[in-house]
């Protein structure tokens, strides 16, 4: 039987810790490059022209709305269609965000108008019966395309779309009619447009939940941000679609792009995750702890 070596461990520990450098140095990011497109279904009729797509936190169902603001469309993450709400009034919906408790809130592009709904399946939601904040002038085809609620802080990070681009933050109160939205940082990402964002910190166990998704559809592109503007990562669309426009992400880290043909696409990131490793290493080290007393016994 082979003796049990304190140092043949140790070593393999050492060994182990300078893999896992580079690993560490990524454990505050969701690092892109480890997503691969896994899946993907073809949206219903009522999802026409998909243009924003949000995860529903309580039921773990996805929701979606096309660009014309007719319908807001529930579906499981297997693409089945569980239900729909139609909506009338809405013009140019790019933004969609669930907000918790069956309410979700909706973004008009064009003159930077944000509505809350509580979602009824079978039901109808008009505009004008809607809570509503304006958070800008009325700016033509590149205001609002994006919103995402702040789960951690209880706030909303908006993207405009271009001429100029532009990322905030801040409260939007629907009953008094205010918000409190300010430049989060000047984008300078490298992209053409801002088509929607995703904050992180619906991400179960995530390090880096002050992170943002941000997708770019001129660009085909999808980029892990941080608060300060840096780009942290990215996962090219080129090759998949070239009218994709919205992001969301599950608590297990699954990320789903929708398009307006209308698709949704699933990526996951099948490489464990940092702290699977630190488990592991873990585990090293209780061996080692186990080698060392036998060697003392010894």
């Amino acid at each position: 039987m082979p003796s049990f070596s304190f140092q043949r461990v140790a070593a393999a520990i050492a060994l182990l810790s300078a893999s896992l450098a580079p690993v560490a140095a990524q454990a505050q990011a969701l690092d892109l490059s480890r997503y691969t497109l896994t899946s993907s279904f073809a949206l219903p009729g009522t999802a026409s022209e998909s243009s924003a797509i949000t995860w529903n936190w309580d039921t773990n169902t996805l929701f979606v709305v096309g660009d014309e603001g007719d319908t807001i469309t529930e579906v499981a993450r297997d693409g089945t269609v569980i239900g729909s709400m139609s909506l009338s009034g809405f013009d140019d919906t790019e933004g969609l965000t669930y907000i918790g408790n069956g309410e979700f809130v909706i973004a008009e592009e064009r003159i930077q108008d944000v509505y809350k709904l509580s979602y009824q399946s079978g039901g109808n939601a008009s505009r004008g019966s809607l809570q509503s904040v304006s958070l800008g002038g009325t700016v033509g085809n590149e205001g609002i395309e994006g919103i995402s609620f702040d789960r951690a802080s209880g706030q909303f990070v908006t993207v405009k779309e271009k001429n100029p681009q532009g990322v905030q933050v801040g409260g939007i109160n629907f009953a008094n009619g205010t918000h409190t939205m300010s430049n989060l940082f000047t984008p300078n990402l490298g992209v053409a447009d801002l088509s929607d964002v995703q904050v992180l910190s619906g991400f179960t166990g995530a390090s880096f939940a002050d992170n943002l998704l941000i997708y770019s559809q001129e660009s085909q592109r999808l980029l892990e941000v941080t608060r300060t503007g840096q780009v942290l990562s990215s996962f090219a669309f080129t090759t998949i679609s070239g009218i994709a426009e919205g992001v969301t992400i599950a608590a297990d880290g699954t990320i789903f792009i929708t398009d307006e043909s209308p698709f949704v696409y699933i990526l996951t990131a099948p490489v464990p995750e940092p702290e699977t490793y630190a488990m592991l290493l873990a585990g090293l080290a209780a061996v080692a702890g186990v080698a060392r007393r036998r060697r003392r016994n010894a």
